[in-house]
C-alpha cells in the first residue's frame, strides 16, 4: 500500500469516527478499553501515541480497563498506562478494581461474581478429556490442572487435580486444548452442551467461562450506575468475541481493524487495527 493510500484510508477511518463520535464530544464519558488488540499489541506492547493519548482520555473521562486478563495481569497494564485513578474490569467482568494511590497496593476489589464450576467442568471432560484446565478465585489467585501455566494468569497457578478444581468457588474458569483449532475447539463445546456459564472463545482453543450473565459489559454497567452516568454518554472499543457485549451495550461500540467479522457486525463502526494505532484515533474523537 503506498503512503498516499495508507493516509486516504486513515482520512476516510476518522470522518466514519466523527460521524458516530462527534455528538459526544465535549461530554464527560464512561470509556471501557478493552487490553490486549486494543491497547496493546498481542506481544504486550503499547505505543508512546497510545500511552499519550490514554493518559489526556483518563484525565478527560472515566477510562475503564476491561479485560479478559486476571488482575494480576491487569495491574502491570494500568500501571505501564499510567493510569493511578479509576476503575479496571477484570476476568471478562467477574472482579472489578478500584484505582486508588492512597489505598495499600494503589488499587482494592470491589466487585466479585463467583460460581461453582463442578458441573461444566465434569461434562468438559467428557467431551475433551486432553483439556488443561485453570481455576481463578475470587482472590487473584489461580490453581490448574498439571502443567498449565500462563502468562496471563498474571501469578504462579498452584498445581491442583481436576477433582479439586471442581469443588473451588471460581470467577473465571479457564480451558485450553493446545491441539486443537479455534473452530475444533467450538464444535467440541457446541457438543459439550455446557450450561449455567457464560463462555467466550478466543483466537486460540481457549475458552474462558465466568457465572451466568457475566461479562465485560454487565460490569460496566455496574459501574455506570454507581458513578451515575447517563446511559447515552458510554463508548467500549475492542476486538475480541469476549467483547461484543460491550460493544453492544455502549452507546457506540468501536471494533478494532483487525477484529473478526462477527465482532464488527455487533460495533457500530470499525477504527484501524491496533497497528495502526486504531483505538487512537477513537479517543482522538472524543477529545474536549
Amino acid at each position: 500500500m503506498s503512503t498516499s493510500t495508507a493516509t486516504t484510508d486513515r482520512e476516510a477511518t476518522r470522518a466514519r469516527l466523527r460521524e458516530h463520535l462527534e455528538r459526544l464530544a465535549g461530554e464527560s464519558l464512561l470509556i471501557g478499553l478493552d487490553v490486549d488488540g486494543t491497547l496493546v499489541d498481542h506481544d504486550g506492547a503499547m505505543t508512546a501515541d497510545m500511552h499519550r493519548t490514554l493518559q489526556s482520555a483518563a484525565e478527560q473521562h472515566t477510562v475503564v480497563i476491561a479485560t479478559g486478563r486476571s488482575l494480576g495481569a491487569t495491574l502491570p497494564i494500568v500501571e505501564a498506562a499510567g493510569i493511578t485513578r479509576g476503575f479496571a474490569v477484570c476476568s471478562n467482568g467477574a472482579v472489578t478494581v478500584e484505582m486508588d494511590p492512597d489505598l495499600e497496593g494503589g488499587h482494592r476489589i470491589i466487585d466479585t461474581r463467583s460460581f461453582q464450576p463442578g458441573r461444566a467442568l465434569r461434562t468438559l471432560r467428557e467431551v475433551a478429556p486432553d483439556a488443561h484446565y485453570a481455576v481463578e478465585r475470587a482472590d487473584g489467585s489461580f490453581h490448574s490442572t498439571a502443567g498449565f501455566q500462563d502468562a496471563s494468569f498474571g501469578v504462579q497457578a498452584v498445581e491442583s487435580a481436576l477433582e479439586d478444581l471442581m469443588e473451588l468457588e471460581a470467577v473465571r474458569v479457564v480451558v485450553h486444548v493446545p491441539d486443537l483449532s479455534p473452530q475444533e475447539f467450538s464444535e467440541v463445546i457446541a457438543e459439550s452442551g455446557v450450561h449455567g456459564v457464560e463462555y467466550s472463545i478466543g483466537w486460540t482453543a481457549w475458552l474462558d467461562m465466568a457465572a451466568p450473565g457475566i461479562s465485560k459489559a454487565s460490569a460496566l454497567e455496574v459501574l455506570r450506575e454507581r458513578l451515575e452516568i447517563d446511559a447515552a454518554r458510554t463508548v467500549a472499543v475492542g476486538d475480541g468475541f469476549n467483547d461484543t457485549e460491550m460493544l453492544a451495550w455502549a452507546e457506540v461500540g468501536v471494533a478494532m481493524g483487525q477484529a473478526p467479522q462477527g465482532v464488527k457486525d455487533v460495533a457500530d463502526t470499525v477504527t484501524e487495527s491496533i497497528y495502526e494505532d486504531g483505538t487512537v484515533l477513537v479517543l482522538e474523537s472524543l477529545r474536549h
